[in-house]
């Protein structure tokens, strides 16, 4: 069983910028698709960012796209989330994500999750 700890969320100003990390135990991760994903108050969780095993692909939601940026250290077992030009609409608890397979943008495909950090954007 793979197990993901997220760390880095805070409260911060619009316009501020914060990087989220990832720490995952298990083997093979960098077999892994990681992602990012993010559940604000009242809503349903909703993709923001992943990055492929295979490639070093990126995808990110119209949303983020040109603020946020993925990137992952596979020696050590880890992913993180840079978020700039942050705006109160991106007040999320923000969640990585661990795929064994192809998954990419939807939530229901990953195996494994994190407990989740909040960050909170005050405008």
């Amino acid at each position: 069983q793979v197990q993901l700890v997220e760390s880095g969320g805070g409260l911060l100003q619009a316009g501020g910028s914060l990087r989220l990390s990832c720490a995952a135990s298990g083997r093979a991760f960098s077999n892994y698709v990681m992602g990012w994903f993010r559940q604000g108050p009242g809503k349903e969780r909703e993709f923001v960012a992943a990055f492929s095993a295979r490639g070093g692909s990126t995808y990110y939601a119209a949303s983020v796209k040109g603020r946020f940026t993925i990137s992952r250290d596979n020696a050590k077992n880890m992913v993180f989330l840079q978020m700039n030009s942050l705006k109160a609409e991106d007040t999320a608890v923000y969640y990585c994500a661990a795929s064994t397979g192809w998954a990419t943008i939807s939530a229901r495909d990953y195996d494994y999750w994190g407990q989740g950090t909040q960050v909170t954007v005050s405008s």
